[in-house]
């Protein structure tokens, strides 16, 4: 395949990390196909129930709200390109757009990371300083919270980005089926500078993240254990669904982390599994884990629920 179109100058990098795509390329679209309308509509269900309830207006129910709306974002980073390319001869795509993808999709991932920050920072408060709470969490706390967790990664990695879309390639095959870290591997020399951003990216919107979630959610488990058994209970109904939530984003991101990082080698039927891991299983858990493990929203959904089946 011709690398280089002279005509547009514009520079194809071609995907290979799909397994048996000539045989199954029509059951790959089908899954998908009904896994990306799943995240779209159990995600926006939910994020419209918050939206339309007042009663739901609250700090918590509005993070919750802004990480739904995070996984259909990250979501519909992925999947249209990917479907386009289970039905296509050759799995394309020009550099520039997957600099684009690159940087959606770190971007939106570190910023998950921030979201649950935000929501044990708000769990803290909550529940540890309760006659505090209305004075802290007021709604340009929440405002200000919200544009950190989506303006502080995004101006990180688009530094990344930057320097990506500059970097002389030699290669133009990718290992995978979209645009990640992957895209080191086409480099001629992998500049000092990607490298250390790309620990600073790390540092910043996970481990600093991850560090300060878990001692908060230390902080509170020590002063609900001290405290009476309703103060118990309400840290267990609220925090537990963002503790499965941080774990699940966890272990997917270690992967993605270790791959990059260690060069640690994985079949390709491996690293596929794993890679779709990532863009299914996550995007479905969140929606999941709020829509039963909520009091106020699983409330919600089965009055929606249970009218829908009455009409």
């Amino acid at each position: 395949m011709d690398q280089m179109n002279d005509e547009f100058n514009v520079t194809y990098l071609t995907f290979s990390g799909h397994v048996e795509l000539h045989r199954f390329r029509f059951l790959y679209f089908l899954v998908m196909f009904i896994v990306y309308v799943l995240i779209l509509c159990s995600n926006s269900i939910i994020l419209c129930i918050i939206w339309i309830h007042k009663s739901l207006h609250e700090p918590m129910y509005i993070f919750i709200a802004a990480l739904l709306l995070n996984s259909i974002l990250f979501s519909t980073n992925i999947y249209p390109k990917l479907l386009i390319d289970f039905l296509s001869d050759k799995q394309v795509i020009t550099h520039s757009h997957c600099v684009f993808q690159f940087f959606a999709y770190y971007s939106l991932g570190a910023s998950e990371f921030l979201l649950l920050s935000a929501m044990a920072y708000d769990r803290y408060v909550s529940i540890c300083k309760p006659l505090q709470y209305p004075v802290i969490m007021r709604k340009s706390t929440v405002s200000v919270l919200l544009l950190l967790a989506w303006l502080l990664p995004a101006l990180q990695v688009m530094a990344s980005a930057a320097i990506i879309k500059n970097v002389q390639i030699c290669r133009f095959t990718l290992t995978g089926i979209f645009c990640n870290n992957s895209i080191y591997n086409l480099f001629c020399v992998i500049p000092r500078t990607l490298s250390i951003n790309g620990v600073s990216i790390l540092l910043n919107t996970a481990l600093l993240p991850m560090l300060f979630i878990l001692f908060t959610y230390a902080k509170i488990l020590i002063i609900s254990y001290q405290s009476s058994r309703d103060v118990r209970k309400k840290a267990a109904q609220t925090c537990l669904p963002h503790l499965l939530v941080l774990m699940s984003t966890s272990y997917l991101s270690s992967y993605d982390i270790i791959k990059a990082r260690l060069q640690v080698y994985f079949p390709r039927s491996a690293h596929l599994i794993m890679t779709l891991q990532i863009v299914i299983y996550h995007p479905l858990f969140n929606p999941i884990i709020y829509g039963i493990k909520m009091k106020e929203i699983s409330k919600h959904l089965k009055k929606l629920l249970c009218e829908g089946k009455l009409n």
